[in-house]
């Protein structure tokens, strides 16, 4: 099993900026195995959104049109985790934010191709 937690989630103005954690854990966590963790999210009423995807080995981060060149994903290897920089932001982005792992190295945008999920950590950008 591998278990996801996230954090630093909270209130921001528009325009100004947050950074989010997910540090995996768990005896069979391999990301070196060909593994992706993405980060999505979810508003309330709405589907779960595609927000990036990386494959663990690449690092090579895709990100959707809606976060393109404001959000930027990276790793430390050393810390099993990943981050995910949001700046320039917008009340359109408040959501619960999810980071997610998927035992195949690609770059997956369906939330029902991953396997292991965090919690969640709720991020609210006011106008």
């Amino acid at each position: 099993q591998v278990q996801l937690t996230e954090s630093g989630g909270g209130l921001v103005q528009a325009g100004g900026s947050m950074r989010l954690s997910c540090t995996a854990s768990g005896r069979t966590f391999n990301p070196y195995g060909g593994w992706t963790v993405s980060w999505f999210r979810q508003a309330p009423g709405k589907e779960r959104e595609f927000v990036s995807a990386m494959p663990w080995s690449s690092g090579i981060t895709m990100y959707s049109n809606s976060v393109r060149g404001r959000f930027t994903s990276s790793r430390d290897n050393a810390k099993n985790t990943v981050y995910l920089q949001m700046t320039m932001l917008k009340p359109e982005d408040s959501a619960s934010y999810y980071c997610a792992i998927r035992t195949l190295a690609d770059y997956s945008r369906l939330p029902a191709d991953y396997e292991y999920w965090g919690q969640g950590t709720q991020v609210t950008v006011s106008s």
